[in-house]
């Protein structure tokens, strides 16, 4: 059975508008993901182009201009794809290039159509101008990611290079037959073979961007439930499964893992005091200042309640002491406005390393706990250690 163009053309306009819409109902649920509207733009362009192609029929009057128009929506819809992409991907967007080679186009289009009509060369034309934004668009998704998206970007990007090469294939092949007929309308291996398969990677490559999205929200939604609500540090949950992590490091590699547990003194006392709300401060000012205080290998987490846990990677008691100490005196040094008040707030830290007590995550938390209770039995606002227990004991 020999495949009819036409039937394909009106086939992939309708799965391109459920596209549309498909990506339309996306960018409304999730407008701190960018790009996702452009690429519903970019589908209903294509659509609206294959659609003209549909309707107007070969010896329809003003096909020329139906031609131009629709042609020019498809290069549209090309070009937001690589905008969109650009765009979700948090890059530069190369409107300057994209916008005078879209206008290239249709002034070519229209030339070869209405002006001066030379059906070889608009296709010809067509063809390597749309290689040219096919190839851009590869460009930009197959690269270096995360494993998480590596699927996702190297499967449309695969269906960008392959359109650019089915692209550019038929313009060689037109280029080198100038007796064959042609046309969308036409019926023969040179125009119905490339233009079906071609369809068919357009979708699998709206398909790659649903793809993308649907990972990005996969990967949101684990960074929300990842963090803490409040200060917008690591959660307990997380920080556990990163001590699981960093134990099989440590274990293959014999780094030293550290651990500090921090208290802010008299919590209870600031939320009975002053309400939740100012509590509520208290908490994202230790945050933040101890956010500032660490390494970018290093993993801060709210603990529970007004306690925090911080994993020192590659570092031995000695030299998180020093740290905690840096710590305990920048929060002695912050002080918060209430009022007419100034609330002056210290912190109690306990801290351990994996040297004494092994790399298990709940027996460095048990023990920089008890060094925890140290410094607070000690008079609080101060740093102990798990090595300095027997002191404390004696005293």
């Amino acid at each position: 059975m020999g495949l009819d163009a036409r039937t394909v053309m009106v086939m992939f306009s309708m799965l391109a508008f459920m596209f549309f819409c498909l990506f339309e109902l996306a960018g409304l649920r999730v407008g701190n993901i960018r790009g996702v509207r452009q690429w519903a733009i970019a589908n209903l362009c294509i659509s609206l182009g294959f659609s003209l192609a549909y309707f107007y029929g070969q010896t329809t009057p003003g096909r020329e201009w139906a031609t131009v128009i629709g042609v020019s929506l498809i290069a549209t819809g090309a070009g937001l794809q690589l905008t969109g992409i650009q765009t979700f991907k948090e890059q530069p967007v190369c409107w300057r290039i994209l916008v005078p080679l879209i206008a290239l186009i249709l002034c070519l289009n229209t030339w070869f159509s209405v002006i001066h009509p030379d059906f070889h060369a608009r296709a010809i034309i067509n063809s390597f101008l749309f290689c040219a934004i096919y190839v851009a668009c590869a460009r930009v998704l197959l690269v270096r990611v995360e494993a998480s998206l590596k699927v996702a970007y190297w499967f449309t990007g695969v269906s960008f290079s392959i359109l650019a090469l089915l692209t550019l294939a038929r313009g060689v092949v037109i280029l080198l037959s100038p007796d064959a007929v042609i046309g969308l309308h036409v019926n023969t291996p040179i125009n119905t073979l490339p233009f079906v398969i071609g369809c068919l990677l357009q979708f699998c490559a709206a398909f790659g961007l649903l793809l993308m999205l649907n990972h990005r929200l996969i990967a949101d939604v684990y960074q929300m439930a990842s963090r803490d609500a409040l200060t917008g540090v690591l959660n307990r949950r997380r920080i556990e499964e990163e001590a699981v992590r960093l134990r099989a490091r440590c274990m293959r590699t014999g780094e030293t893992l550290a651990i500090m547990m921090i208290d802010i003194d008299f919590f209870k006392s600031i939320n009975d005091r002053y309400g939740h709300p100012v509590g509520d401060k208290v908490l994202c000012a230790l945050a933040d200042i101890a956010q500032k205080s660490i390494r970018a290998e290093d993993y801060f987490a709210r603990y529970g309640g007004e306690e925090f846990c911080m994993l020192l990677t590659s570092t031995n008691e000695n030299e998180a002491l020093d740290l905690a100490e840096r710590l305990r005196l920048a929060f002695a040094e912050f002080s918060l406005a209430v009022g007419k008040e100034r609330l002056n707030i210290t912190v109690s830290i306990g801290v351990a390393d994996s040297s004494v007590v092994g790399l298990e995550f709940a027996d460095l938390v048990m023990a920089a706990d008890k060094a925890l209770y140290c410094a607070k039995e000690g008079g609080r606002n101060q740093v102990a250690t798990y090595s300095e227990m027997d002191m404390c004991s004696t005293a």
